[in-house]
């Protein structure tokens, strides 16, 4: 949901700061990874020592990236197989630091094994939401459903919980609480998609497979 309307706002206000890049000689590819890096660097630095403010900030500042790369490929006419694979490979990658890192801070100082369950949870459905539709295209089924909890719904929602949850450190009573009631929605959120989108492509291969037969009986006949 949120991709539709907040990818395009984003994109135009990115615009200008793309442009500069492509002047300054910066490749795609370069800020791909550079935004991975930053991404990675906050959750797996912050998250678990709980320094969830400072982690959510780093992570936003770079996160943005994954706006801007492909904002620079098309401004350059460069939007290629490659770079939609290298995207969303890294994708994943920041994800699972994401969630990786809030684990790690569930499974030590933060002291609650069922949270740090949930947070391995989210990063794995996660990334099996994301495959269930890669798979799908792969076998030639258009997989025609959003779902409820995409990825920027999980980033957004347990992004804003994280920094929210860290001003606890500065004198914030009660708010820690956000950060544990996000990751639950993420996770309900992110098995309701993973089962919207098996029951979607279970439709779309009844329907691929009943043509199938029909259309070679009239390729014979």
């Amino acid at each position: 949901m949120l991709n539709k309307y907040a990818r395009a706002f984003f994109t135009r206000v990115l615009t200008p700061f793309a442009a500069f890049l492509i002047r300054r000689g910066v490749s795609p590819d370069a800020v791909t990874f550079i935004g991975t890096a930053g991404v990675v660097a906050g959750a797996l630095v912050f998250f678990p020592r709980g320094e969830f403010f400072w982690g959510t900030i780093v992570i936003t500042l770079f996160v943005f990236s994954d706006l801007v790369d492909g904002n620079m490929a098309r401004q350059l006419g460069r939007s290629s197989r490659w770079g939609a694979f290298l995207d969303s490979t890294l994708d994943r990658v920041a994800d699972s630091a994401i969630f990786g890192g809030l684990a790690l801070w569930y499974a030590g100082s933060g002291d609650n094994n069922v949270l740090c369950a949930v947070s391995i949870f989210c990063l794995a459905s996660g990334q099996v939401v994301s495959y269930t539709k890669a798979r799908g295209e792969a076998i030639g089924l258009p997989v025609a459903v959003n779902g409820l909890v995409e990825r920027a719904e999980r980033l957004v929602i347990t992004l804003v919980a994280a920094g929210l949850a860290g001003l606890h450190k500065f004198g914030v009573p009660g708010i820690d609480v956000l950060l544990p009631v996000a990751l639950w929605v993420v996770a309900v959120g992110s098995l309701v998609t993973l089962v919207q989108r098996v029951v979607t492509v279970r439709k779309e291969a009844a329907e691929a497979d009943a043509q199938a037969p029909a259309q070679g009986s009239e390729a014979t006949s």
